[in-house]
Parts: C-alpha cells; sequence; structure tokens
C-alpha cells in the first residue's frame, strides 16, 4: 500500500459508519462527532458494520486520500465498538489493513548505543 511514512499518527474510529459516505461527509464526521481536524495529515479509519471492509480518509497536503479495503474471505479485527477514537501504531495499521490480528503486535524493546570513549 501507499502510505506517507511511518510517522503519521493513525486513528481508528471504533464505531461502524455508513459506508456510502464518501470524502466530505468523512472529514466532516471526523471535525463534528470526532472532534479532530482532518486536514492534518493523520490518517482516519472507518469500518463498516460488517467487519469485512474499512475505509482510510487522509489529507496529504494537497488534496483528501480515500482507500477502500474488503476482505473476500476472513474480517478485520477491531477494537470493541463503541464511541470514539483509538490510537494504533504503524505496525498495527500494517496488520490491520493486511487482515491479521493487529492486537498481537508489539514493539520491540531496544536498547540506546553506549557512546564510545
Amino acid at each position: 500500500m501507499i502510505f506517507p511514512s511511518n510517522r503519521v499518527r493513525i486513528m481508528v474510529a471504533t464505531k461502524p459508519i455508513d459506508f456510502r459516505k464518501g470524502h466530505d461527509s468523512l472529514s466532516a464526521l471526523v471535525k463534528n462527532e470526532l472532534r479532530k481536524d482532518p486536514f492534518t495529515g493523520t490518517v482516519f479509519v472507518f469500518r463498516a458494520k460488517k467487519a469485512d471492509r474499512l475505509k482510510l480518509l487522509y489529507w496529504d497536503g494537497t488534496g483528501l486520500v480515500m482507500a477502500y479495503k474488503r476482505l473476500e474471505e476472513h474480517s478485520f479485527t477491531w477494537p470493541a465498538v463503541k464511541d470514539g477514537l483509538m490510537l494504533m501504531n504503524h505496525a498495527q495499521f500494517e496488520a490491520l489493513f493486511a487482515g491479521l490480528d493487529w492486537r498481537r503486535v508489539r514493539a520491540i524493546a531496544t536498547k540506546a548505543p553506549e557512546a564510545v570513549a
């Protein structure tokens, strides 16, 4: 998938949406219901009532980008359905988008290198 960088914030709307919504309706939903600015470069992830579909909304600096994905034989692993947003790291998002269980993705603990004398 074409994705801007690892530093992009990814926010998942945990409540299912009407999947007939387009760019403008989703950006209005982000602003009015989720109380976030859709034009900051954050990727917003939305789900349908059926857990086999997702939509992404992203401002790339020149326009709104919307992507849609449907899994043919499986369903996405989603957080509990409730109002609000959940922050997701890049690795978790990649797992979600691939149809994997993103809850199993953990950051690797690394030790900072020591200065050489």
